[in-house]
């Protein structure tokens, strides 16, 4: 089993684009998806994430660690969320990334883990 990361990405254009969706029906395809997923045997894990006002940056450029609250308007790409997939090949990595349910504007990066031994 290989493990890859897919990391939802989405741009101001797109949360704005998501203010003219309906939420529940968003809610509703991720819903579907994830239980695909779940399943196929192949989701590990996956966590959507809070808006970057809540969040935080810790920047060690200087010589001590530097902490700056968010929102951080200097962010082109937001990282909303992931999931962690157990598949057998960087293939099936793919086919799984193209069925997410995005709207556009919206990004999927996907990414092997690395294991311990590598």
């Amino acid at each position: 089993m290989t493990r890859y990361m897919l990391i939802l990405r989405s741009t101001p254009e797109a949360e704005k684009a998501m203010e003219n969706v309906d939420f529940e029906d968003v809610i509703a395809d991720m819903g579907r998806y994830n239980e695909e997923l779940i399943k196929a045997g192949v989701l590990l894990a996956g966590e959507g994430l809070a808006g970057p006002e809540e969040g935080f940056v810790v920047n060690f450029d200087a010589d001590a660690p530097v902490v700056t609250d968010g929102p951080y308007t200097e962010a082109k790409e937001l990282f909303n969320g992931f999931w962690v997939l157990g598949v057998s090949s960087k293939e099936e990595a793919k086919q799984w990334a193209l069925k997410c349910p995005l709207g556009p504007d919206a990004r999927l990066e996907v990414r092997r883990i690395t294991e311990s031994e590598e």
